[in-house]
């Protein structure tokens, strides 16, 4: 007999709210919670699921509990209150970004509590959050992974096994490697180009046809060129997952000069109060802070 999945999601911000939508359509979705109880309560009126009081709340009475939080310590606070109630035999699927040690030890926690941990951050941006087409990397046991299959389908355009709890933040380190180093040449690139006096219109079209495109230019080229950076992925959390990243690599004794470069340019955009803007608010920096 296939077992009924009753799914809570904790966090409803840009990733969790599209996510919980998704699983409403699905008709698995049971509950939500979120810091902000306004957020919770809008959702629920949207899809007919029930508010919890409190993530305990949630993790007694769902089966499948979603994380999406911002940070781990963020993360293993919202275990640390699920813990003393949540069902044996449940299954805590994370997608948020955290390091691959708060992962293991959370795995840990659950054990002793009879509960399994999949860490399965996501990759595809708020826009593959809203359309369902993330690319999930999946850390765990196969049995849990399998149990929890229907929530990652619903969520996402492809799911990938990488190996034990951990591997799924281990990859998305190497994901968010990717990312920085592809975000600081197209935004180096493209302000280099309005330096030429360059058509800018045109050397979009141009460089994304050929070798140089990519999915950071095509989304994110032409709101560069307007200055609009409210969408999307917010550079403080591109930064925090940056520090995990060099947290691993100093573990390995290696050196990432790419990582490196990226955070001294984001830790400077911080300081000068545009963590909440989009990743691409970078190419200020590369401009000369336009």
């Amino acid at each position: 007999m296939t077992e009924q999945i009753e799914a809570g999601v904790i966090g409803l911000g840009a990733m969790g709210a599209p996510m919980a939508r998704h699983l409403a359509n699905t008709g698995i979705l049971k509950m939500v919670w979120n810091r902000t109880t306004a957020k919770a309560v809008s959702l629920a009126e949207e899809t007919g699921a029930a508010v919890a009081d409190s993530p305990a709340q949630l993790a007694a009475e769902c089966n499948i509990v979603l994380t999406c939080v911002s940070a781990d310590h963020d993360l293993l606070d919202v275990i640390g209150q699920i813990l003393p109630a949540i069902q044996a035999g449940s299954v805590v699927v994370d997608t948020s970004t955290v390091s691959p040690v708060t992962a293991r030890q959370i795995a840990a926690d659950l054990s002793d509590a009879g509960c399994g941990l999949v860490d399965a951050p996501v990759s595809g941006g708020v826009e593959g959050a809203r359309k369902g087409t993330l690319s999930v990397m999946a850390g765990g046991d196969s049995a849990n992974i399998s149990r929890i299959m229907p929530v990652l389908e619903a969520i996402s355009a492809t799911v990938t096994h990488m190996g034990p709890v951990g591997s799924g933040q281990a990859t998305k380190a190497v994901n968010q490697v990717m990312i920085a180093g592809i975000a600081e040449a197209v935004c180096e690139a493209l302000a280099f180009g309005e330096k030429l006096n360059l058509p800018s219109e045109r050397l979009l079209s141009v460089v994304g046809a050929g070798a140089a495109g990519s999915w950071f230019l095509e989304h994110r080229g032409q709101s560069m060129l307007v200055g609009s950076f409210d969408v999307g992925f917010k550079l403080s959390l591109l930064l925090k997952d940056l520090l995990i990243c060099r947290s691993l690599a100093q573990e390995l004794d290696i050196t990432l000069p790419t990582v490196d470069a990226a955070i001294r340019d984001y830790s400077a955009l911080v300081d000068l109060g545009d963590g909440d803007h989009d990743i691409s608010g970078l190419i200020r920096l590369k401009r000369g802070g336009d």
